[in-house]
Order: C-alpha cells, then structure tokens, then sequence
C-alpha cells in the first residue's frame, strides 16, 4: 500500500510539470465538441453573474483571486473547484455572464487553487468536463492566447486525472473523473493514453458500484441520479466520436434506469431515502432519455434492499435493506424498514430527506427523521465522527406476497438487539384499489419499551384532530383518515427537507410507554389489523418463553367525503 502511494505521489508530480515539448502539439481547439447536457438555473447563473454563488445551500461572493477563501465550507468549495456553475452563466446566455464565465476561467489558468481539494481526481474531472462542455460558450470566442492557456492547462490536468487513477474516491465521484478524463481524451485524441487510461478502470470502477439489481451501492436515489448522469454523458461522448461505449457503462444505463424510475413519486420528483432530495422531475426525465431509451420500471430490487409496491394511483416505497457498505456509507441513514407512500401525484407520508448543511445532515441521518418506529430514543444505527455507520442491523427480513391485487409486506430487523434487546417487527398491507394502507408494528424483546411510531407528512398535508379519536388527512381534493391503537397518538411538529432549504411539516406520533403495553390482539380503537397474508408467508407465531411482545396497529384509509366524525 505505501509503494503504491508513493507511485501514485510521482505519477503526479510528473503530470504537474510544464509541457515542455507536448505544447508544441495541442490542438487550436477541441477536436471534437464535448457538449454539456443539462440545463442550468436562470437564477443562479445571474447572481453569480453579479459576483455570488450559491452551492450546497451556503452563498459567498466569488471573483478572481478567491478561490481558497477560509471562510468557505467544504461543500461549496466542492462546487466552486468543479466549475459545474458554468451551465448556470451559460443559462443566462448573456455577453456579461460569457464574459464572466470567461474571467473566472483566466483566472485560474493564472492562479488555480491551492487547495488539496482541487487536486481531488473527482473534482478534477468535473472541472475538465465542465470547461469542456462550455467550450463554445465561453472560450471559442476568446483570445488565441486565452484558448492556448486553456488547452494547455486541459492536458495538464487530463495528465493529473490519468496519474490519480484508479480514483480513491469512492461513490459516484470516482465515475465524474473518468468522465473527465474521457472529456480530455475526446477533444484530443492525438494524446491517445487518456482513452488506453479510460478504458483500463472504468470496468472496475462502474462493477465496484453498481449492483445486479442496478442499484447504485450507495442505496440513495439521489446518488443513483448523480452516478446515472455521469455515466449518460460517458455515452453521449462516445457516440459523439462513434467509439463502442465499454460493456459495464453499457450495461449499467440499462440496468440502473429502471430503478431510478422505480424510486419515482407520481409528480416526478425522487423519494426520499438515504439523503436524497426531490429534485427536478425534468432533470430526471433527461438523465432517463440520455441514458435508456427503454421506460421499463424495476419491479424487484432485492440487491439494493427496495420494496415497491402499487395499486392503482397508489405507490408504496420501502426501505427493506441494510446500510451501505463502508467506503459506500457516507449518506447512509438509520431509515431501515422506513416508508413513503403517496396516491396519484401527491405525497402523503415521507421521510424527512436529506441535510445539505452539517447539523441538518446529521438530524436528519436518525431514525426519528423517518417514517418508522424508534425505540426509546434512539437510531436503529449510529454514526462515527468521520460520518461513517459505526453500528448497523446485521439481518433484515423481507417477505413480500401479492394476491388479486393487494399487497402483504412482512418485515424484520435486528437494529435494536444490541442497544435494547429487541428485534423490530413490520407489517403493511396495502388494498388492491390502493385506497386503505395498514401497518402493524412490533417490538419483541426481554423487557417493556418505550417506542415511538413516526409517520411524517409532506408540507402539502394538513392534520387535523376527527371527534372520534382518528386523524383526518387533507392533501387538495384528497381526504385521508388515520387511526391506531395501542399508544397514545398526536400530531407534532416535523421537518421536511425535500428541497434545498428544510421547511415545517406535521408528523403523526404513536407514543408507547411499558405501562401503556397493549395485550396481542386488542382492537381498542377499532383499526382492522392488516388482512391475513396469503397462505404460504410466514407469520409471527407465538411469543417465545421470556419474550415480552408490544404491538401497536395503525391504518391509513382515503375518505371519499369530508367528514369529521
């Protein structure tokens, strides 16, 4: 491992010297056209066109000789380096945002950052891809002068990226680097090492990543988009050159598309699980067509550890599987056997999403930001300093049955063993016609706990309290009516943070406490347990001798009229 690194130290000090003898051979332009393929945001690109920039959720202003600011956090100084911002001045489309476009470039052919994050081979190749795919708007029009710094410096850092390889940077970042390194040797294919160096990693990379089932291992639907995107604009290059795209990145499009369409609300927008956020359904519907031009929906993702399950205008999303892997599990959170359901367009129960700013990541990465239960407190797994799961469920059970229509989901994993004693149980029912959710939830171990249910609503959802005891749920012209029994139940504050800024929510709470243990089998509140499974599915059977069992019951049913009582 040392020798390797010090290789690796050499390779790069070597890509960093002058070019000597190579500059007498760079081509006036790129050869080819590398042709950025996603829309930028009008909005942003004219703030940063008067001199600020916002990335990640923080705002700094920005200019010539500012790159290595202290006071800049790390992801915002992520996304400046990476020169992603481009398609936003772009989107302007105006002489002052080319024009600024253009000096923020110059800039930095005359003084790039010192940061050792700009030497990241993920941020390297983003930033190559980026001044490449705007070429026309920036550069083409520039002095010859400015063309040949610029030309020069992509060599350079095609050289840096090809001397970082294979990439340290695990996830989806280790693909942006060999896309940056296929952007250099797209528009220089006399430098034909760029392309032997591509092809050389990006097969172990890409099955490194992706699953069998075509999920990305990160098991985050946002990352599944972010690694999809890289991937799409891989193809789009070599297609531009008409080069055969490798058989991984070929394979990948096909299979990670589906699942990236299955993690789909009805408004288009992604579900939240393991820090994604909803972003635009346009987006994604042009990452999808770039990628596939099948529209094939996964229906069974037993690799990623994914439950889908509709009935007509409903969809029922579920997160049946164990944390990612290290070094995979920087976005992981402790929403295992969590859920979103949502009818037709519009989302009714979710998990709270994904934190862009510290404290907000780290809220939102426990259990009680998700719609499942926590048992007295705490996270069905826990987090390290450096962000990593520190402690994880070890087994979760799945077992999904579907008859006429309607669908069973048993559920089960050992999280809480090692903190409580306790292994946590769930079943949901969903109808056929999509109109009644049931779910029963079950902690069985040596002693009485406290636990909660949560169920978060979207901010599109209003509560409030029916004078029979049940909760009435109003989401525009749709009525939903909710009921539990076996704790106490409340509405409470929630937070959601779908979009880049956390705004307020409610959420439904079922407390339980030792005393307040309801007796299996209760119907106190009149909710229906969820229908018999049919035959074949295991049941929970009988408590074992000296196991206590705590069972809470809740459903979800859509009103066809108003009504509070």
């Amino acid at each position: 491992m040392a020798l390797t690194r010090f290789a690796r130290v050499v390779r790069v000090s070597f890509a960093r010297l002058p070019l000597l003898g190579d500059g007498r051979y760079l081509p006036a332009a790129p050869v080819h056209n590398v042709r950025d393929l996603w829309p930028g945001n009008t909005t942003a690109g004219a703030r940063l066109a008067r001199g600020s920039l916002t990335w990640a959720g923080y705002t700094h202003p920005v200019g010539p000789g500012q790159w290595d600011d202290p006071a800049f956090e790390p992801a915002f100084r992520e996304g400046l380096l990476s020169f992603r911002w481009l398609r936003d001045l772009r989107a302007v489309g105006t002489d002052a945002a080319r024009l600024k476009a253009r000096a923020l470039v110059d800039d930095w052919l005359h003084h790039p950052s010192q940061s050792p994050m700009a030497l990241e081979c993920g941020v390297i190749g983003a930033r190559v891809a980026a001044w490449l795919g705007h070429y026309d708007f920036f550069a083409a029009s520039a002095s010859d002068a400015f063309r040949q710094r610029l030309m020069a410096r992509i060599l350079v850092e095609g050289r840096m990226i090809a001397a970082l390889m294979p990439p340290e940077q695990p996830g989806w970042q280790g693909l942006a680097a060999l896309k940056g390194l296929l952007a250099v040797a797209v528009a220089m294919p006399e430098y034909t090492g760029f392309l032997t160096r591509y092809r050389r990693y990006i097969d172990n990379v890409v099955e490194s990543q992706v699953l069998p089932d075509g999920w990305h291992i990160e098991r985050s639907p946002e990352v599944q988009l972010r690694a999809l995107r890289e991937l799409a604009e891989m193809r789009a290059m070599m297609q531009a050159v008409q080069h055969a795209l490798p058989h991984s990145v070929a394979l990948a499009l096909d299979k990670m598309s589906p699942v990236l369409r299955a993690m789909r609300h009805g408004d288009g927008g992604l579900a939240l699980f393991n820090g994604s956020h909803e972003r635009s359904a346009a987006l994604i519907d042009m990452v999808l067509s770039q990628a596939t031009r099948t529209r094939v929906v996964a229906s069974v993702m037993p690799d990623g550890g994914f439950v889908r399950m509709q009935a007509v205008r409903s969809l029922l999303l579920v997160d049946a599987g164990i944390p990612a892997p290290a070094p995979f599990d920087h976005n992981a959170h402790a929403g295992t056997l969590s859920f979103e359901f949502s009818c037709a367009r519009q989302r009714l129960i979710v998990n709270c999403g994904g934190g862009v700013l510290p404290a907000w990541k780290d809220a939102l990465r426990q259990t009680a930001a998700h719609a499942v239960v926590t048992v007295e407190g705490m996270s069905s797994a826990e987090f390290g300093e450096d962000g990593t799961v520190r402690r994880r469920p070890t087994h979760v059970g799945v077992e999904h049955a579907v008859a006429e229509g309607a669908h069973w989901l048993n559920l089960s994993h050992d999280g809480y063993h090692a903190s409580a004693g306790a292994t946590y149980y769930r079943r949901l029912y969903l109808s056929a016609d999509g109109e009644v959710l049931r779910g029963e939830e079950t902690l069985e171990g040596e002693r009485e706990l406290a636990f909660a249910l949560r169920l978060h609503l979207h901010p599109s959802v209003t509560a409030v309290d029916a004078l029979d005891g049940s909760i009435l749920l109003s989401a525009g012209e749709q009525h939903w009516r909710f009921r539990a029994e076996g704790g106490v139940v409340s509405i409470e504050e929630s937070v959601y943070s779908g979009g880049q800024v956390p705004c307020r929510t409610l959420q439904l709470v079922v407390q339980v406490e030792p005393a307040a243990r309801m007796a299996e089998g209760g119907q106190e509140a009149g909710v229906e347990p969820a229908a018999p499974p049919p035959q074949g599915s295991t049941p929970l059977g009988d408590v074992p001798p000296g196991k206590i069992r705590q069972v809470v019951r809740w459903g979800l049913k859509r009103e066809k009229l108003l009504l509070l009582t």
